[in-house]
């Protein structure tokens, strides 16, 4: 098992590596210019010129890349072109938005999902199938920003419920209240999915062999569904929820800015629109690590949901 997690470790490091390459690579090749936004395009090519060398940009590329690196490892982002504050202080204010954001739209997800799924997969070609998995399959097809638009109208056009962030300081309660909408936007589309992949699992499972041996021996088919058939067909659900809490987590600009939201999504929009690289860079790489780190987790987690991996290791 050691040698298991030291190889998944490994791979994840160098995959972190790779990672960092490309995103330098592609905000190199970005058109525009931050000396020259920052300036204004009436600066004299001298002012841009001096401004460019005060900030590092006119360095060799591959000792940019190693400085940008290292000061990721000590956590250090640099300074934003746009704000003139250090990266890290940005991101401190925004992920406290973005963070729960998407662990209540997990939450959300899976609270919908599971159920849904063993629900469909315990009445396979029933009515109650049929329907559940039609709805799952209207939840794929519409875009969340959809879903997130009809909240807003509803909610905030026809019910005329205020909207907003009002901080953690304002309470614990305001402050979930006013995440619940975008979460619900973000996770209904996430639902259908991994119900979908939870019927399919569950019915791959029920026709086993030890499942027909359980219902020989007298088990009731709630039980053998909830307590032997769930469990063996956790492996692709837990596959799919990584996933989800990556897209989650990195696909949430579109959200908050559909609900104005202080999150690293919208600081990633803003920073892409202002040219202000070092807060791309270093956001997106937090992304990167942060889904890395997931998927690391859900590696883990499959040998505890299925004793059966931990003896292969």
């Amino acid at each position: 098992m050691a040698t298991y997690l030291l190889k998944r470790l490994i791979i994840a490091t160098i995959t972190l590596v790779l990672a960092s390459m490309v995103v330098f690579a592609v905000m190199e090749i970005l058109p525009g210019d931050p000396a020259r936004l920052m300036l204004g395009f009436n600066a004299s090519a001298d002012q841009v010129e001096l401004l460019r060398n005060q900030m590092g940009l006119n360095a060799p590329l591959v000792l940019r890349y190693l400085h940008w690196a290292g000061g990721l490892l000590s956590l250090d982002f640099g300074r934003s072109y746009t704000y003139s504050v250090p990266v890290i202080d940005l991101v401190g204010e925004r992920v406290v938005v973005s963070l729960p954001l998407a662990l209540i739209a997990l939450a959300l997800s899976t609270v919908i999902a599971i159920p849904v799924g063993v629900f469909s997969a315990g009445r396979q070609g029933r009515a109650g199938d049929t329907v559940a998995m039609g709805a799952a399959q209207l939840g794929v097809a519409v875009p969340n920003f959809w879903f997130a638009l009809m909240l807003i109208y509803l909610f905030a056009v026809w019910l005329r419920l205020a909207g907003g962030f009002p901080g953690w300081g304002a309470g614990i309660w305001p402050a979930v209240k006013s995440l619940l909408l975008p979460a619900v936007a973000l996770a209904l589309p996430q639902a259908a999915i991994l119900a979908r992949v939870a019927r399919s699992a569950l019915i791959e499972v029920l026709n086993e062999d030890y499942i027909r041996t359980a219902r020989a021996k007298g088990l009731p088919y709630r039980a053998v569904l909830w307590r032997h058939a769930l469990r063996n067909a956790m492996i692709p659900v837990l596959t799919i929820l990584g996933l989800q809490f990556a897209f989650l987590l990195a696909g949430t600009i579109i959200i908050e800015n559909v609900f104005y939201l202080p999150g690293l999504g919208r600081l990633v929009f803003q920073a892409i629109t202002q040219r202000d690289l070092i807060v791309v860079e270093s956001v997106v790489m937090l992304l990167v690590a942060a889904v890395i780190a997931v998927n690391l987790l859900v590696d883990f987690s499959y040998a505890v949901v299925d004793p059966r991996l931990r003896g292969r290791q």
